[in-house]
């Protein structure tokens, strides 16, 4: 087992935590992404949403320039399947109140048990999802 299979995934998760520590210690806001996306629209504090989502888009542009295959991947589902998956998503964050980044890491470590009912109500729908997809419509 080569060391990228774990350091790379470990990495991230660090920084992904720093990044929601910082944002709660220095702006007291919750690390929540389709939050600070529809806010980077909506509403008028838009300097630090729109610092992250320049962060986030850096982000990957650094990732590409040091290890350009990590996005030679072939989807295999039609562009159409995504774009309506994006859109349910979408729809599931405003009806759940937040999104997995919100929920998942800065929700569960606080211990909101809201939090908890959110991702145990995402990775249950999101197991569903897959095996719908892969063993009864065989799409995936």
């Amino acid at each position: 087992m080569s060391i990228e299979v774990w350091l790379y995934p470990l990495i991230g998760g660090a920084l992904i935590g720093l990044s929601a520590s910082l944002l709660l210690l220095f702006q007291g806001r919750i690390f929540g992404v389709t939050g600070i996306v529809s806010g980077a629209f909506f509403t008028k504090d838009r300097a630090w949403r729109v610092s992250i989502i320049i962060g986030l888009i850096m982000g990957s542009v650094l990732v590409y320039l040091v290890k350009p295959d990590f996005f030679n991947y072939q989807f295999k589902i039609p562009v159409y399947w995504m774009a309506l998956a994006g859109l349910l998503v979408g729809f599931g964050t405003r009806l759940g109140s937040g999104c997995t980044s919100g929920h998942g890491i800065c929700g569960l470590p606080r211990l909101s048990m809201r939090s908890l009912a959110a991702v145990l109500s995402f990775m249950f729908s999101g197991a569903i999802t897959v095996y719908l997809f892969k063993h009864v419509f065989q799409i995936y």
